[in-house]
């Protein structure tokens, strides 16, 4: 075969070749003619004129995020930095103007970022700057999408991802929330403690009352038994006055028994001796007397006083 039918075949091979190009999904290729926009090209397999027309860039549709961290002051005097992260695309049917309008769109749209931001934050305390974040990046999402959309982008969504006051502001809010905290927990505890005293006393009162009145209640059953005991006592002819006596007596030898059977008792009862009952019960009788002598003579001279 002639050479010069290799040769024409292989300028065939190599024109087609140049001529073909693919173009990504989710990507636009411009095509310019001798250095002038011809068109646009979408995904798929894509053709050119080798030597007349050239690639002059892609773009990719995608959604991209660009993060701006912005320092500015609150209206409380305070440094606080921002983080800002922009989520924005270029408008498929815009492609010329976000290829030919604009060369560095991340710088434009960190520019509009920090003239919002410090429009807004200055305006807002420390506090409301937390609470308001979501207002500050609707702010910033409106100024970009009114500059953004000339130059062939579309604005997706724009968050406040981050608060990072001063340092030493930041050690000041932690100081006071831990104050706060150790505030609150003593509350509780001096709650607790008042409880404590409180349900303590509503014991101690519940078992005073069921002592004395189980004080009471032996009491009267002894009382009782002793005038079940006296009238025993005066039907076999014995008057009251021998038997409180026999009583006394019995009880002071009873009560002499049950310390002999404790082996470690170190208590001594005096008197001891076997007169001990009678005469206790003779002093017992002594004073009743001269008690009951006692009131009438004071009714006596108080009925005088009157007349």
């Amino acid at each position: 075969m002639n050479p010069t039918v290799y040769i024409i075949v292989g300028l065939a091979v190599l024109f087609v070749a140049a001529a073909i190009f693919i173009v990504k999904q989710q990507t636009a290729a411009v095509i310019e003619t001798f250095g002038r926009f011809s068109s646009i090209r979408q995904s798929g397999f894509q053709m050119k004129i080798p030597g007349v027309q050239r690639i002059a860039g892609r773009l990719s549709l995608k959604i991209q995020q660009l993060d701006v961290i912005v320092e500015t002051k609150t209206l409380d005097d305070v440094f606080v930095k921002l983080k800002v992260s922009v989520q924005f695309k270029v408008i498929k049917d815009k492609v010329y103007d976000a290829f030919y309008k604009l060369d560095y769109p991340h710088d434009q749209i960190t520019s509009y970022v920090f003239d919002v931001v410090r429009a807004e934050v200055p305006k807002m305390k420390l506090d409301d700057v937390f609470v308001k974040k979501d207002d500050v990046a609707i702010a910033v999402k409106t100024e970009l999408n009114d500059a953004m959309l000339n130059y062939g982008y579309d604005i997706i969504k724009t968050l406040v991802t981050d608060i990072d006051p001063d340092a030493q502001v930041k050690a000041a809010m932690n100081r006071i929330n831990a104050a706060d905290r150790e505030k609150t927990a003593a509350q509780y505890e001096g709650d607790a403690a008042r409880i404590l005293i409180v349900e303590k006393a509503k014991a101690e009162a519940e078992s005073k009352r069921l002592q004395g009145q189980g004080i009471a209640d032996q009491r009267r059953e002894i009382a009782r038994g002793l005038e079940e005991s006296v009238e025993v006592l005066n039907k076999v002819g014995i008057n009251s006055q021998e038997a409180s006596a026999l009583i006394v007596v019995t009880q002071h030898y009873d009560t002499l028994q049950s310390i002999g059977q404790e082996t470690n008792s170190n208590l001594i009862l005096l008197p001891n001796s076997p007169q001990a009952g009678s005469q206790m019960l003779n002093d017992m009788v002594a004073s009743f007397t001269a008690s009951n002598q006692i009131g009438e003579a004071m009714k006596n001279s108080k009925k005088k006083k009157d007349e």
